[in-house]
């Protein structure tokens, strides 16, 4: 009800204006004109491809966390309280990294609108440019978008200056592309250089080169060192886990084997 009284309005202030002066009207559809900008697609497709190895992530890390559950809902009848708080733990820990990477790809502040906000931005810089350069020419009071939320109940396709828009974008790109190459042009040729600076040159390339290979060589062996360690702890705790399943295995055969004497000395006692 709002919208229609809003519209009502909004008509109504337009043909009191329109009866004062004779005022220019266009319209875009910015569906129609993102679609047909190379660079906008080729934009989205890159997204795509991100949010798509972004979902398979989370979706990975939560069929692990549900596998993590269903685990320990199926032996938590022979382990101590100590291995169910600490599988619990574990759990915990991981869904609290899923929410993290969820709210890193795709929060307010994540990955995924600062891509597109990297992406875009510039393709809708040059289509809010061109709208701008050919309103201020052509003199348009009002330039309104199609595809948004503003009710057109109809319009007549000789307002709709999107392929203009569209021309305009092409025309700017073929001009950036001609500054370019005659830039390039501009250029002056390198000059030749004598086999003394060549030598120079070749000698603090293969320097920096060199340090470049023991700098990356040091990485790689504190990555070792670090991989090393991790394994170590891992292969530590694994090995503990194991001695804490045999002795509850142990456990339960005792308890088993105590049970089964009762039993046969009740039976010998009858």
């Amino acid at each position: 009800m709002k919208k229609i009284f809003l519209l009502i309005v909004l008509t109504l202030g337009v043909s009191f204006t329109w009866s004062q002066r004779n005022q220019t009207i266009a319209y875009i559809d910015m569906e129609y004109i993102l679609e047909n900008v190379p660079e906008y697609l080729e934009a989205q497709n890159t997204l795509n491809a991100k949010i798509v190895k972004w979902r398979k992530k989370l979706d990975d890390q939560a069929r692990h966390i549900e596998v993590l559950k269903t685990d320990l809902a199926n032996e938590k009848a022979i382990l101590t309280k100590d291995l169910i708080e600490e599988k619990e733990e574990e759990i915990s820990i991981k869904q609290i990294e899923l929410r993290r990477l969820e709210s890193l790809y795709f929060g307010p502040k994540g990955d995924m609108f600062a891509i597109r906000k990297e992406l875009v931005k510039p393709i809708q810089d040059q289509i809010y440019n061109a709208i701008q350069s050919i309103s201020k020419r052509k003199k348009y009071d009002f330039v309104f978008d199609k595809s948004s939320d503003l009710v057109i109940l109809y319009s007549n396709k000789k307002y709709d200056i999107s392929d203009l828009i569209l021309a305009t974008i092409d025309r700017t790109r073929l001009v950036d592309e001609k500054n370019k190459k005659r830039n390039k042009k501009r250029v002056a040729p390198k000059k030749e250089l004598t086999s003394e600076q060549q030598e120079i040159i070749t000698k603090r390339e293969d320097t920096k080169a060199a340090k470049i290979a023991d700098s990356k060589a040091k990485k790689i062996a504190a990555l070792e060192v670090k991989k090393k360690l991790i394994a170590e702890k891992r292969e530590r705790l694994l090995k503990q886990r194991e001695e804490k399943r045999k002795l509850l295995r142990d456990k339960k055969e005792a308890l088993r084997k105590k049970k089964d004497q009762q039993i046969k000395d009740k039976n010998n006692n009858n």
